[in-house]
């Protein structure tokens, strides 16, 4: 009954045009403001999976560092532990510190990472490699694969023909008695065999060989690393996996998630991404005032409707359902029109990809848009709460109307 009078008044005439003229001027800003939140919300849900599946790439679904320090002890018992827990896939150790790499072209300090023969298991980094292959060579005749940025600022060549020089790495070691600035350090000679292209701060800073070169030089034991990589079986249970390693590796040891592993980007992504969308809101916000003066002028033009439906015994809870429907249908048809444009928006620039990036230093050339259902119910019930409470002072006024039969 209510929603049927909150149509008739919708479109019946009124003496005065502005009511109408308001009224669509309401539902536009409506459908306008749920369309631009659901189409940034999409875009920004469409980078963050990119991102997502650029830095999966590098980091391991699960990875073990030490509480305090750099480096940990880990047995091979526990390591075999380790693997067989239920969920787990495989798992790498690392060893990982910063490394200065030179030649007689160019020198740059790299982060130098160690890893043993199951990373091609655990990481997609070997899946990225654009020159070359994945060879890390032994602890004699190390194999290193190196970011392209890095590849690019050293001028290091993969071509048999063009290779002219060594390529050395100087390591510091660990625990070195003494103040001896030349017993500190140490130099190593490394092949490059392959080189990969994942993402800017990868590929400038990262390269990969072999563990035990890395141990060697650096000078830790068999059973000291500086992490271990996890990959987890599709479907896995993170938390169930994740409390089953702190039982057994103990205290000392973080066990982190890939979330965990740059828990700043993910945190400012959707920082930016919930004030964006609540910058918008204030947009609902502006048409909320618009829809009460729509319903306020409304009020008014229909004083006669309320004293004939009061003296017929309409209760004033019943008024004001009246007009309070009248303001949700207002809400409903600019939401339901926002929300169906966005979409249909979303859907052609997944099949099409018509809306460009601009500039040609990008991933892709297109905004990226992902479609999230707690996205469009979340704009849809924020639509309607803040037209629910636009509407509410101009029902409780209709509500308060004298009975005028005059």
């Amino acid at each position: 009954m209510y929603l049927n009078f909150a149509w008739r008044y919708f479109k019946g005439k009124k003496t005065t045009n502005a009511i109408n003229i308001i009224a669509w001027v309401t539902t536009g800003v409506i459908a306008f403001a749920t369309c631009c939140q659901i189409l940034v919300l999409c875009v920004f849900n469409g980078f963050e999976g990119l991102v997502q599946s650029l830095y999966s790439s590098f980091y391991a679904d699960m990875k073990i560092v030490p509480e305090k320090g750099k480096t940990f002890r880990l047995t091979p018992l526990v390591f075999d532990q380790i693997k067989k827990i239920d969920g787990v896939q495989s798992a790498s150790c690392i060893i990982e510190e910063k490394a200065l790499l030179q030649n007689s072209n160019a020198q740059s300090v790299i982060q130098l990472k160690g890893v043993d023969s199951n990373f091609i298991k655990v990481s997609g980094v070997p899946d990225k490699i654009t020159e070359g292959s994945f060879d890390l060579g032994n602890d004699v005749e190390p194999g290193v694969i190196l970011g392209s940025g890095i590849q690019y600022a050293t001028g290091i060549s993969l071509e048999p023909g063009l290779i002219e020089e060594k390529n050395t790495v100087i390591l510091p070691k660990m625990n070195v008695p003494g103040t001896d600035p030349v017993a500190s350090i140490s130099e190593g000679i490394i092949n490059p065999s392959g080189v990969f292209s994942i993402q800017q701060e990868f590929d400038n800073s990262y390269a990969i060989t072999n563990i035990d070169f890395v141990r060697q030089h650096i000078g830790l034991e068999e059973d000291q690393f500086t992490s271990v990589e996890l990959k987890l079986q599709p479907n896995a249970d993170e938390n169930k996996i994740k409390q089953k390693l702190q039982n057994i590796l103990g205290r000392g040891f973080v066990v982190q998630n890939k979330y965990e592993q740059n828990t700043s980007l993910y945190q400012t992504m959707k920082i930016e991404k919930w004030v964006i969308y609540a910058v918008l809101t204030l947009i609902l916000v502006i048409a909320a005032f618009n829809m009460i003066s729509a319903l306020t002028m409304l009020v008014l033009e229909k004083k006669q409707d309320i004293s004939i439906l009061q003296s017929m015994g309409t209760s004033r809870m019943q008024i004001k359902k009246i007009f309070l429907s009248e303001g949700l249908l207002l809400g409903i048809i600019g939401t339901v029109t926002g929300i169906a444009f966005a979409t249909v928006i979303c859907l052609l620039q997944i099949k099409f990809q018509f809306i460009k990036l601009n500039g040609g230093s990008f991933l892709i050339h297109y905004f990226p848009v992902k479609l999230v259902l707690t996205d469009f119910l979340l704009v849809g019930a924020t639509a309607l709460i803040i037209t629910f409470i636009a509407s509410w002072f101009p029902a409780q006024k209709a509500s308060k109307q004298p009975i005028s039969l005059r």
